[in-house]
């Protein structure tokens, strides 16, 4: 069984326009870098328009193809940073709404910038109440430490329900900053609260070896492979990967692909199709921790309840 910890949904409802013309000012200035791809302006109305699968009726239809049972999908709240078509509450919503039109395929970890005080904590508690998300998705990039106490009453709302909290570390969207997402201003949160559990979103392919040391000797908190195949990485994302998965800590990593980055190049069909049958990602890796990368952490940090719900199999002829 595969899960997939790390996804979005490739929507313009919920992706601000801001950051997707960050996103393509990144490719564009690497694809002029080595005088390939197409102009500007056609790349970002591409993108754009592979960014319209508002229901997730595409991103299903991919995980189906490459033998995903289910994956986890992220909110981040960027409100506080550029325009947003929907407020939080809207986004929440909606992520429920695909939730009951895709039946046992999603978990919903819901963003919420914690600089909104105690009122905006006590909202979150109300939304992930109202509709049993699985979560927390916090983006220090947006302007503020994952350990500053404005957190910490979002922390106190997780703990009270055995939430896990996802952090984004490393580098993101050219418009925002990136030092509040150096993945070793976690550590005094995972200290101050030991009984919740903290994902390192990006870990497991930037500043691996804070990160990896960080999972090694805290006993709560995981790593993730989101981006993976998006990043420059020294010989490939193939043998990066194949390194990470030799590190020692398979029993803190979680799979994840951050989709929709890679639906221009093949998406989850190809990138599953080089993990599983290609002759490098896994090399040397044992079943046992096979399996605990590619779903079984996952269930062990997320909620009691969540954990307890079977997941479905894929349809019958995708499982690779």
């Amino acid at each position: 069984m595969i899960y997939d910890g790390h996804c979005h949904v490739a929507s313009t409802d919920f992706i601000p326009e801001a950051f997707i013309g960050d996103v393509v000012a990144g490719m564009s200035r690497r694809l002029a870098a080595a005088s390939a791809g197409p102009a500007p302006q056609r790349l970002h109305d591409d993108y754009v328009a592979h960014h319209q699968d508002h229901h997730a009726d595409r991103l299903v239809a991919e995980m189906d193809a490459a033998g995903v049972a289910r994956a986890v999908l992220m909110v981040p709240d960027f409100s506080l940073v550029m325009p947003t078509k929907l407020g939080l509450a809207e986004m929440a919503r909606r992520h429920h709404d695909i939730q009951r039109r895709h039946p046992g395929r999603f978990w919903v970890y819901l963003g919420a910038d914690p600089r909104r005080g105690p009122e905006g904590a006590d909202a979150f508690a109300d939304l992930l109440d109202e509709y049993g998300f699985d979560g927390f998705k916090l983006y220090p990039p947006c302007g503020f430490s994952p350990s500053d106490r404005i957190v910490y009453p979002y922390y106190e709302v997780c703990r009270s329900r055995s939430l896990p909290v996802f952090v984004h570390t490393g580098p993101t969207a050219h418009s925002l900053t990136f030092t509040p997402a150096e993945a070793l201003l976690i550590d005094q949160a995972a200290r101050d609260f030991p009984d919740v559990t903290f994902v390192l979103g990006h870990g497991g392919v930037t500043d691996v070896e804070v990160t990896s040391y960080l999972a090694a000797y805290r006993p709560n908190i995981y790593l993730d492979t989101g981006g993976f195949a998006a990043s420059p990485l020294p010989g490939g994302w193939p043998a990066h990967l194949n390194r990470l998965f030799r590190m020692g800590v398979n029993h803190k990593i979680i799979f994840g692909t951050d989709w929709p980055l890679n639906q221009l190049t093949g998406g989850l069909p190809r990138l599953l199709g080089e993990i599983l049958e290609g002759d490098e990602v896994l090399a040397g890796v044992p079943r046992r921790d096979r399996d605990l990368i590619l779903g079984g952490n996952l269930l062990r940090v997320l909620s009691p309840e969540s954990a307890s719900v079977a997941a479905p199999g894929p349809p019958p002829g995708t499982v690779r």
